[in-house]
């Protein structure tokens, strides 16, 4: 019996290593110097996207930014010139295919290829789902699904000749996990992760890496752009407190540092944060149990009005003197990362 239980322990070592083998040489395959690279980030402008080409830009690669706000793009494209970095912009809805395919066509013209695309741009809103319309739903599909599709497919020709491309999906643990308050974003993203996966599993073999990036909470000033629902400034407070604490969020710098490292490496998903990890572990493991614990949450989360006219506003418009005290510890990633211009 010993004999029997020793043999199998060492098949199974042998198995182990070969594997931990063979995970580390397609990872030394897949590496790339990302000197000189051409990267399209979308949602560029700001928050987690602007990190994110400093970073890129710190390893020496080239900049298309695009975003729907020209004035946020002016603020990134001066700032970059400054620092002598080659960069391109231009405003763009990535959920309006013809946009889409006009910017990666001039970003082609401009710099003959397109190395790398971080599908980055992104909605929010906050509020309790009998608050929501499918407008919110169809908007946030729109955006953080088919915003991703569109820009995706618009470069897959140029990289399928090539039979070289890496393309990094910026996801969300909410695409792993649904969250109250949060259901229109957590179904798009839902989509994204979907559609990432696949699209990762059946690019492979055409030379293209598809990188899957789940991040948590992250400190990057972008709750001053979230839309808000329902009680408004009750969910205001408690989303501005979640993006802005550190013991909750993660920083915005490291966040990026993560996703490019990931991006150079080819790897098919990473997580960013702790908080996301054990949260998409356990959900993994447990997830009806998950989906009971969150049904507790939500009956603690604020609710909506009785005369509630399912109407959204920008939060920022209904910061109370508390949601201004808690969310304190964001002013700085909201300088930091150029948010300081707020839609109505």
């Amino acid at each position: 019996m010993s004999t029997k239980w020793n043999r199998n322990l060492a098949w199974a070592g042998i198995g182990l290593g070969a594997g931990l083998a063979l995970r580390t040489y397609i990872r030394r395959s897949l590496e790339q110097d990302l000197q000189g690279q051409i990267v399209v980030i979308t949602g560029g402008s700001r928050g987690l996207g602007l990190a994110m080409a400093r970073e890129f830009a710190r390893q020496g690669c080239r900049l298309a930014l695009c975003a729907r706000e020209a004035k946020a793009l002016e603020v990134v494209k001066e700032e970059f010139t400054q620092k002598g970095v080659e960069i391109y912009t231009q405003t763009c809805d990535v959920s309006k295919r013809d946009q889409v395919d006009l910017f990666v066509s001039q970003v082609l013209n401009h710099f003959g290829r397109i190395d790398i695309l971080i599908n980055n741009a992104g909605v929010i809103t906050v509020g309790p789902q009998k608050s929501t319309t499918i407008e919110d739903y169809a908007e946030a599909m729109d955006i953080m699904y088919w915003g991703m599709v569109n820009m995706t497919f618009a470069v897959l020709p140029h990289m399928r000749e090539r039979a070289s491309g890496r393309i990094v999906n910026i996801t969300s643990i909410g695409g792993k996990v649904s969250v109250p308050h949060l259901l229109p974003y957590s179904a798009a993203k839902f989509a994204a992760v979907g559609f990432s996966e696949g699209m990762h599993a059946e690019l492979a073999q055409d030379g293209i890496t598809v990188t899957t990036v789940v991040p948590g909470l992250m400190r990057t000033g972008s709750h001053v752009h979230a839309y808000a629902k329902g009680d408004k400034e009750a969910e205001y407070a408690w989303f501005a407190m979640g993006a802005t604490y550190p013991f909750i969020s993660m920083q915005a710098d490291r966040a990026a540092r993560k996703i490019v490292e990931a991006a150079r490496l080819g790897e098919a998903e990473v997580i960013l944060s702790p908080q996301a990890k054990l949260l998409a572990g356990f959900h993994g493991l447990f997830p009806g149990l998950t989906s009971d614990i969150l049904s507790v949450i939500n009956r603690l989360m604020p609710k909506a009005p009785d005369d509630d006219d399912k109407t959204r506003d920008a939060a920022h418009r209904h910061v109370t003197p508390v949601a201004s005290f808690i969310s304190k510890p964001g002013e700085v990633a909201i300088h930091k990362f150029n948010q300081e211009s707020k839609q109505d």
